[in-house]
């Protein structure tokens, strides 16, 4: 029996938390994604399957040499609030993509949350 990948474990606990988690025009949803090397993140209307906002550690313009530690990850953060706050959201569901929240996630997060944004 193969054994199951990290990844595999982690998409199984987005899963579980999508379920119950859902953005709406109201209150749309700020999900998260972390790579290697890298980190991302957009503000999701599920109601309408469309991506409100969008940042990430590719970004041209990224201040960061690098997009995998802390620092990018707040940046990131910031960058995302400020862009949304700019289009009206203010208010967002944070969806921490089966990761946990520790390290960059939660970089990420404070990051968003000094520049404004309330979850």
């Amino acid at each position: 029996m193969a054994k199951e990948s990290r990844n595999d474990k982690r998409v199984k606990r987005h899963q579980r938390v999508r379920k119950n988690l859902i953005g709406t025009p109201e209150k749309p949803r700020l999900c998260v994604y972390r790579s290697n090397k890298n980190i991302s993140a957009q503000i999701i209307d599920d109601t309408n399957g469309v991506t409100l906002v969008a940042a990430s550690s590719l970004d041209k313009g990224f201040a960061a040499e690098y997009g995998g530690n802390k620092e990018a990850a707040k940046m990131v953060g910031e960058a995302i609030a400020k862009r949304a706050l700019e289009k009206g959201i203010e208010v967002v569901a944070f969806d921490r993509g089966g990761f946990l929240y520790h390290g960059r996630v939660k970089e990420l997060a404070d990051g968003a949350r000094e520049a404004g944004l309330k979850f």
